[in-house]
């Protein structure tokens, strides 16, 4: 026997340890490219539960005689957008001014006289039923008051 001998006894020892570690560094390492790129597209998918507006009541910044017939303009709801609209009718009714699709902000449209969501082409009538696209339900309404000049919105 040689003196090279127990040299390669010890490095044939230490080489299925160095070969483990490196197995569990690749193995970790792995998980963890796995877990940063699903972890997002999770969130994505299943956002997490938003708060509900804790406000039930809002008095608009507008007075009711500010608001043309056949209009409508974006307020804020507590931590959503409301929409108000006075009907070519002279009727003032508000809406929650999210699309009940995909949660874009809704708009009035004067042309046709309709609340319209540009991210799919969804329609809501002066009632805040489903016209049109691809909405599931229609808008959430809101009971529309007036103080004098001022223009009181409350959730039903």
């Amino acid at each position: 026997m040689s003196h090279d001998a127990p040299a390669r006894e010890n490095a044939a020892a230490t080489e299925p340890n160095r070969r483990r570690f490196v197995d569990r560094l690749l193995g970790v390492t792995t998980f963890g490219m796995f877990g940063a790129i699903l972890h997002p597209v999770l969130r994505y998918l299943y956002p997490p539960p938003a708060s509900e507006a804790s406000v039930n009541t809002v008095t608009l910044p507008v007075r009711a005689s500010d608001i043309p017939a056949n209009s409508g303009t974006i307020f804020k709801f507590g931590d959503r957008p409301g929409i108000l609209v006075r009907t070519p009718g002279g009727d003032l009714r508000a809406f929650s001014a999210r699309c009940t699709h995909l949660n874009c902000t809704v708009q009035y449209r004067e042309d046709i006289s309709q609340i319209w969501c540009a991210c799919h082409n969804g329609l809501f009538d002066l009632n805040g039923g489903i016209a049109g696209g691809p909405p599931p339900a229609p808008l959430e309404s809101f009971v529309v008051r007036l103080r004098g000049e001022e223009v009181v919105v409350t959730r039903s």
